[in-house]
């Protein structure tokens, strides 16, 4: 499990939405507040998120936009060839990181380990030390609340996981499609 990050995403035929929250924390210290640990990608038709360094984080992403682009923008294609070249690399598939990536008609859970993981009900997906709080509150807020807006039912449920979790703060930042 890593610690310091939440991110969500949730996908439903109105869109597709993904947010994290700001933490970055150093063992029990709060480093900074305010972190960006979502993107978009392939010309804002992808969004990701991801958990784990920021360093790794960087390299991650750009080797991901990069298949993305010589993928044409095929996400089932992109996240196979990208789980395959993660995972074969003798430094990146030793990082204690994973990603989420989406778009209007998939969500896949990525790690360095070879998983590419569609959650059962392809909706939604979380990451990081407060993921767990995170997407227990979207599903009942799919299931049960009052029909929100996507990006609402992904900025509440942050907000809980953010009571919740002492790694994840409710400094939230949201991308949608």
């Amino acid at each position: 499990m890593f610690k310091a990050t939440t991110i969500l995403a949730y996908r439903n035929e109105k869109g597709a939405v993904i947010g994290g929250d700001g933490q970055v924390t150093f063992g029990n210290c709060v480093l900074k507040g305010n972190a960006t640990k979502i993107r978009s990608l392939y010309h804002n038709k992808i969004l990701s998120g991801f958990a784990g360094s920021t360093a790794d984080a960087f390299s991650l992403f750009d080797m991901f936009e990069g298949i993305l682009e010589n993928k044409k923008g095929d996400l089932l294609k992109s996240v196979i060839d990208f789980s395959k070249a993660w995972r074969k690399d003798k430094y990146l598939r030793r990082l204690e990181a994973m990603m989420i990536v989406l778009n209007k008609e998939h969500i896949f859970i990525l790690s360095g380990t070879g998983d590419v993981v569609e959650p059962e009900d392809g909706r939604i997906a979380a990451i990081g030390s407060g993921g767990n709080y995170a997407l227990c509150a979207a599903r009942a807020l799919d299931k049960f609340g009052n029909p929100l807006e996507p990006k609402d039912l992904v900025l509440e449920s942050l907000k809980i996981a953010g009571e919740l979790c002492i790694y994840t703060n409710e400094n939230i930042k949201i991308l949608e499609l």
